[in-house]
């Protein structure tokens, strides 16, 4: 069985504009970016130079609330992610499929919630490309 982990695209944007992008449709499709981490600045502390590479954190409460009723080590695979970074001159955007969950999780039942959220975050993604 082969596992889907990544939705991955390649934008002509530059990467700040990427982010910015991807902070407008998050917020247009209801959910809320919980915490930016900036990679590059991390490793920068620790003397590592790296190309940028952001990791957005996100979630919709009432996704979160149901999924976790469902089953508390979902917690484990949340929030969601979405990854802007640049790699060999191009920025990319790659989101970790949500649709995971219901492999992951097979007891909680989780497919028809996955995949509603995957499909939300891939046209975030998508509209931020």
């Amino acid at each position: 069985m082969t596992v889907d982990l990544a939705y991955t695209v390649t934008t002509g944007k530059t990467f700040e504009e990427t982010v910015q992008a991807v902070l407008d449709a998050v917020a247009a499709k209801g959910f809320r970016v919980l915490h930016i981490h900036d990679v590059q600045a991390t490793f920068a502390e620790k003397g590592i130079t790296r190309e940028p590479y952001k990791i957005i954190e996100v979630c919709n409460v009432k996704y979160a609330h149901q999924a976790l009723q469902a089953d508390s080590l979902v917690g484990l695979m949340m929030p969601c992610k979405i990854n802007v970074f640049s790699e060999r001159s191009a920025t990319k955007l790659a989101l970790l499929n949500p649709s995971l969950l219901a492999q992951f999780f097979p007891q909680a039942k989780l497919e028809a919630l996955s995949q509603e959220i995957e499909t939300l975050l891939r046209a975030v993604v998508d509209a931020a490309k």
